[in-house]
């Protein structure tokens, strides 16, 4: 597969581009899915130890991926402890 892949981008260098393009979403969608989970609060890969892990994020832990104009050092908890 490769092989032919090189093969077109030697007869139709205007291809490389596209190919650059989609290996670098390939990549990227591949390390954001490995990043939600291993690191969710939502995703518990262990649940003899640690059956609820939402459970014990603090108001100050910033899990978003990407929060607009959120401090969460100033977040108070609004809830019970369980």
């Amino acid at each position: 597969m490769f092989r032919l892949m090189f093969r077109q981008a030697k007869k139709h260098p205007s291809l490389i581009p596209l190919f650059i393009f989609i290996g670098a979403g390939a990549t990227g969608a591949t390390l954001y899915v490995m990043r939600l989970a291993l690191f969710n609060p939502d995703v518990s890969w262990d649940k003899k130890n640690n059956p609820e892990p939402w459970n014990k994020l603090n108001p100050t832990d910033q899990y978003k991926f990407y929060s607009v104009n959120v401090d969460y050092n100033k977040l108070k908890k609004e809830g019970p402890e369980f």
